[in-house]
């Protein structure tokens, strides 16, 4: 059994290790410029120069440093910097260009962070192992499962001409599968939970679907989206595409409430085995309430902090709120949290009443762990 343990640790570990390398080279490699890395060697020259996208000065390296990879690796190049201020010891990826006379020329493109992400990441699946022990590493292999069914089945999809909407409604089925039976077991509560979780999903997509026509949004709200839809050899529906990352969007936290509902009827059928089935829906949605005022909050909390620095250049601008939030940068998050909202609230009388049905009389096989 242990070397069973390690091994899912190893192989969790690996994972992690490679998925950021792999995909900074997938993305770079795309591009029309190449990519490649090098190490600064010396400063060369500092100094400060006039922003052509502001009235303001920002920092200008010249910078020797050495290539890694490659046609150049190994050797020494000068290279332009006004990315960001870079020091000794820093890695970071530049990319060429031809100059007049058929001189070439360096410039940054971007600072390596492999090594930080490994890290951070590290430190991640550690305090998970630690905490949650065996169920810890179960939510890892179901985390794991997750990334590969959206990188290899949900993202080559959509760029080979699927729909995105019931694409991403499919692949959900998939991730859900993976994050509940595999994190709590294949049990009665895990095939109630499901069983709610992606009837609520069904409901969201649906009224998404209605939120978004009748705030006509288009998909297009972001600069990644534009670049996509020149980009891509096929055609991309991106009011559908919108739909779906709502969809993948708002898993985790109907995944978290389902559980905690059939988990909470189940406890509550345990402690009183003359407790009627509509005593414990009462009960079970008053903790269900609290906790989707709480999630609630989060929702609306994590998608104003990622917005925040769009929310400063509108308050420097003197934009006032109804102008705002009416622009489809601002309208899209507002959408897709009420949608999270209602497909939460939706949620917790599905399941519950699902649990209720189905579990009384069933007994825990595993302690919760929530």
């Amino acid at each position: 059994m242990m070397k069973i343990f390690y091994k899912i640790i190893f192989s969790v570990l690996l994972f992690f290790a490679i998925f950021p390398f792999s995909f900074a080279y997938d993305f770079n490699s795309n591009n029309n410029t190449e990519t490649y890395h090098a190490k600064v060697l010396k400063i060369l020259k500092e100094e400060m120069r006039d922003n052509v996208f502001a009235d303001k000065k920002s920092i200008y390296q010249f910078i020797k440093a050495k290539a890694l990879d490659g046609p150049q690796k190994n050797n020494i190049l000068e290279v332009e910097n006004d990315y960001q201020k870079l020091k000794n010891g820093d890695k970071f990826f530049y990319k060429e260009t031809n100059g007049e006379g058929g001189d070439k020329t360096y410039w940054v493109s971007g600072l390596d962070r492999h090594g930080p992400l490994l890290f951070l990441f590290i430190i991640f699946i550690a305090v998970i192992i630690i905490f949650g022990r065996w169920q810890g590493v179960r939510s890892l292999i179901a985390l794991l499962g997750s990334f590969v069914i959206i990188s290899f089945v949900l993202l080559p999809g959509i760029l080979n001409g699927w729909n995105p909407l019931f694409a991403s409604f499919f692949v959900a089925g998939g991730i859900l599968f993976m994050a509940i039976f595999f994190t709590h077991g294949f049990n009665k509560e895990s095939v109630v939970a499901f069983s709610g979780t992606m009837l609520a999903v069904l409901l969201s997509g649906l009224f998404a679907l209605f939120a978004v026509n009748i705030t006509s949004l288009s998909g297009f709200a972001t600069e990644e989206s534009v670049f996509l839809n020149m980009d891509a050899s096929v055609t991309i529906n991106f009011t559908a595409l919108l739909l779906g990352a709502f969809i993948i969007g708002f898993l985790g936290v109907l995944d978290d409430i389902a559980i905690t509902q059939a988990a909470v009827v189940s406890e509550l059928f345990n402690s009183n085995k003359n407790i009627s089935r509509w005593e414990v829906y009462n009960r079970a949605m008053r903790v269900g309430r609290e906790h989707v005022g709480a999630l609630v909050n989060t929702l609306v909390l994590a998608y104003t902090g990622a917005s925040l620095p769009l929310l400063l250049y509108l308050k420097l601008g003197n934009v006032d709120l109804l102008n705002a939030v009416n622009i489809e940068m601002f309208a899209t998050e507002i959408v897709r949290t009420i949608v999270g909202s209602v497909g939460l609230i939706l949620t917790v009388p599905i399941t519950t009443l699902l649990a209720v049905r189905y579990l009384k009389g069933y007994k825990s096989k595993h302690p919760h762990s929530h």
